[in-house]
């Protein structure tokens, strides 16, 4: 983990309430959810226009990450006998999609990346969090499983992307 990476991660922890680190598992299920519907959506929408090959290559891993974290969730929620409602983005995700779908080009790559990067070290924090304090065992294992994945998409924004074509599955 790079200095900024963990700077990053300590800001977005130091910023969670503490009752976060102590969530429900239906309010880390709800949260994951959350986080992987964003993730999705904004890396659907800068693929329909991006011409950089390393924001394609990279908004392409968002999607089949994502939508692989997502089932693991759904999975350990289902057997945790938690129920998954459809997930649905924060009003703050919600207006992050409508500045990207405002801009284009490269202000649309760059804005992207730079979503990510927050993205990704909230989603980081929530995922940590609840594998190490969780009360579900089956959403700390699925937790615990994600967290590697983020991480590894953390070290790719932060300049580690030439591992983008080597990313094996999960």
């Amino acid at each position: 983990m790079t200095v900024r990476t963990c700077f990053i991660a300590v800001s977005v922890l130091a910023a969670l309430p503490a009752a976060a680190a102590a969530q429900t598992p239906s309010t880390y299920v709800a949260s994951a959810g959350a986080s992987d519907l964003f993730e999705k959506t904004s890396s659907q929408l800068v693929l329909r226009s991006t011409k950089d090959a390393k924001v394609r290559s990279f908004a392409t891993m968002m999607v089949q990450d994502h939508s692989k974290s997502t089932a693991m969730v759904k999975a350990a929620a289902a057997k945790a006998q938690i129920k998954a409602p459809p997930p649905q983005m924060t009003p703050d995700q919600r207006s992050k999609i409508a500045a990207l779908t405002k801009a284009s080009g490269e202000a649309r790559d760059k804005l992207y990346w730079d979503q990510q990067k927050a993205a990704h070290a909230q989603a980081l924090a929530l995922h940590q969090g609840y594998a190490a304090s969780g009360s579900s065992e089956p959403l700390k294992s699925a937790a615990a499983k994600i967290v590697p994945v983020v991480q590894h998409h953390i070290d790719m924004l932060n300049g580690g992307g030439e591992g983008a074509m080597r990313h094996q599955g999960h």
